[in-house]
């Protein structure tokens, strides 16, 4: 019963993103389309909340759930592997209509095609982990 409350977390935004069409790929259909404002408000207040809360964590020296303070270290500059890495990322998302989050709530909600999709996630990261040292980064 340790981690129940992330859990719990989890469960009631598993809920929000379903109840807001975030998981619904024809709304992820309209976001690539540019047909509707819909997916971007999603995704412009989630960036907007984390600038906000990123912030207020460094400012606050804000702690975790165990009582150390949250270091948020500096990323190394760089273009191409954002636009590389987004890019993939990007096509992946619309071939597939879900981005990575989702893919668990598709399940939860019994969308059990899905599966295919969570396996060729795993074997994604699998081979980014032989990959990685041989990859620009």
């Amino acid at each position: 019963m340790k981690f129940a409350r992330f859990f719990i977390t989890g469960i009631i935004f598993g809920i929000v993103l379903t109840k807001a069409e975030a998981v619904s790929w024809y709304r992820i259909y309209e976001m690539f389309h540019f047909q509707s404002f819909h997916m971007f408000g999603i995704i412009g207040t989630a960036l907007f909340t984390g600038i906000v809360g990123l912030q207020l964590i460094k400012k606050k020296k804000i702690k975790d759930f165990k009582g150390f303070p949250i270091e948020v270290v500096a990323k190394e500059k760089g273009f191409w592997r954002y636009i590389i890495g987004g890019t993939f990322f990007g096509l992946g998302w619309a071939l597939v209509g879900s981005c990575p989050g989702p893919i668990f709530i598709l399940l939860g909600t019994g969308t059990y095609a899905v599966v295919v999709v969570f396996i060729g996630a795993l074997l994604g990261t699998y081979i980014y982990g032989l990959l990685k040292d041989n990859l620009p980064h």
